[in-house]
């Protein structure tokens, strides 16, 4: 805990690190977690890529620091070392990724590594791209630069599990967020919705919007709450993700505020239909996106249309709804954690339910969660599990 509360305040001296023959662990997960804050800073902002933070240090001391810039720009070794210029040589570089050691858009940074004069590296995670994956580390052993790795590996495995997946399964990360009452409820029998939280729970949602690729709903709710899909922070600011909106049938008037709404990022129509359709050109002029996607159940089938999203480069969902929406995820396996908030309040069976569908008959069919924290915001609990 005192590591952490150091790190947090951005400290920028620690208790000079010993050579490796006795290498201090606690200072190099001090260095580290500074790092992993440094990432942080990108997230949401680098796919197709991961998002690094890495920090250079000299004579236990934080020279520069820098994190993975969007896609086609520098890695985070490369912000640091260029931060800190003639002094990088003899530093030792704390990165929360292996780095890499191929040509993509921009050069190697083991080359840039090489070429700066770093005396050793000590890296998180190692990098599951093909092109990657312990050829970075083997690269800069050979040349003679000492390596570590492993350090803070599971924090850093988590900050980019987006990335990990995409990588490894050619699908996103997909985060099922909710707003529910204590009696499971996403709204009256009305469909009247606002507000079920409160305004932190609602903050905290708009930071999640901010860190993440894309953000995608169905078309009921969309007719429903008539949402915009944008980050708006306290006092401005921040990252819209793509809107993808499901409408299987164009059953939706192109005049609906998520179609309508200035927004940084494109938005997506996702449908059965033909792009080239009367009523399919009308979302088209106004810069609406429609893919057309094959069938399941009669309905835009979501892994399809989970795989186009990772073609796109677009590495983590957010599904904010509706029902039928989260009952088809759950269904088909295809959220990978849930982040769900509980208000303390009622509504009563004729409340709207809000997993939809599942098809459990059994206790034993029952989708299991894991890995579960708790956590209140304002008068909510949040409740946050893998699947």
């Amino acid at each position: 805990m005192r590591l952490l509360t150091r790190a947090r305040m951005k400290a920028s001296r620690a208790p000079r690190a010993k050579r490796a023959a006795d290498f201090d662990q606690a200072v190099a997960e001090f260095f580290m977690r500074i790092a992993l804050e440094e990432a942080a800073k990108g997230l949401g902002r680098t796919s197709p890529n991961p998002s690094v933070g890495a920090v250079l240090v000299k004579g236990g001391r934080i020279i520069a620091r820098g994190y993975t810039q969007p896609a086609g720009q520098a890695h985070a070794e490369v912000m640091a070392l260029a931060a800190a210029g003639p002094r990088a040589r003899g530093a030792d570089l704390y990165t929360t990724l292996e780095p890499c050691n191929h040509y993509g858009r921009t050069p190697p940074c083991t080359l840039a590594i090489l070429e700066a004069g770093v005396r050793r590296v000590i890296s998180a995670s190692t990098d599951p791209n093909p092109q990657v994956n312990g050829k970075g580390i083997a690269r800069l052993r050979r040349a003679g630069v000492e390596v570590l790795t492993g350090v803070l590996k599971d924090e850093a495995d988590r900050l980019n599990r987006s990335f990990f997946k995409a990588i490894r399964t050619g699908q996103p990360y997909v985060t099922l967020k909710a707003a529910v009452t204590l009696d499971g409820k996403l709204a009256t029998a009305t469909g009247d919705s606002r507000w079920v939280t409160g305004e932190p729970a609602r903050e905290w949602v708009h930071r999640l919007r901010d860190r993440v690729d894309v953000i995608l709903v169905g078309a009921n709710t969309v007719r429903l709450d008539d949402p915009k899909l944008t980050t708006r922070l306290p006092g401005g600011g921040g990252k819209d993700p793509v809107r993808v909106v499901v409408d299987s049938r164009l059953s939706l008037k192109p005049t609906a505020t998520v179609f309508t709404q200035r927004s940084r990022a494109k938005t997506v129509l996702a449908t059965l239909e033909d792009p080239a359709a009367r009523k399919a050109r009308r979302f088209a002029e106004q810069g609406v996106e429609v893919w057309q996607l094959s069938e399941k159940r009669g309905r835009v089938d979501l892994k399809i249309l989970l795989a186009r999203i990772a073609q796109e480069g677009l590495n983590h969902v957010l599904v904010e709804g509706g029902a039928e929406m989260y009952g088809s995820f759950l269904r088909d396996r295809l959220a990978d954690e849930l982040a769900l908030f509980l208000a303390p309040k009622l509504i009563g069976s004729q409340g709207l339910s809000w997993s939809g569908e599942l098809g459990v008959k059994l206790m034993s069919q029952a989708l299991p969660l894991k890995d579960l924290t708790v956590e209140q915001l304002g008068a909510d609990l949040l409740l946050q599990a893998r699947l």
